[in-house]
């Protein structure tokens, strides 16, 4: 059985003077404006590379807790940030890198195992998989 979400969008006009709204199924978003001035002038609203970004950190974060687990530890916390890249290309534009930074505090982890169980989860997590650009993560034991 699969689960399925739902992501909305909604887009009037043109690329430039267009503007659009993204709401998800649980309404934790709501109409949330997004366009051309968000996704490329840095302009108040979202953008598609900042959700997925929040999506695979979320995601990211959820694989390491399960994979710690597995290996008998514990998260006190974790805390990711996904740097979601897009540039642009010869046929437009691609995002073709992810930057997973992670910090994370996980008592009786050695630095070696903490590695070890971050890259399982960075190339486990079913975000991950979703990608073809290039994931990169940057690890950081604290405590």
């Amino acid at each position: 059985m699969a689960i399925k979400k739902h992501g909305f969008a909604h887009w009037e006009g043109t690329i430039k003077e267009g503007r659009g709204t993204i709401s998800t199924e649980s309404h934790a978003l709501e109409n949330q404006p997004y366009g051309f001035n968000t996704r490329f002038e840095g302009k108040p609203g979202t953008n598609p590379e900042e959700l997925l970004g929040a999506a695979h950190a979320a995601c990211f974060s959820m694989a390491l807790s399960l994979i710690l687990g597995e290996a008998g530890l514990t998260a006190k916390s974790i805390d990711t940030t996904a740097e979601v890249s897009l540039n642009k290309a010869a046929d437009g534009f691609e995002i073709d890198a992810v930057a997973l930074k992670l910090e994370a505090e996980v008592p009786g982890a050695t630095p070696e195992q903490f590695e070890e169980l971050a890259n399982k989860a960075k190339t486990g997590c079913p975000v991950s998989k979703l990608f073809k650009a290039n994931i990169t993560l940057d690890a950081k034991l604290i405590g």
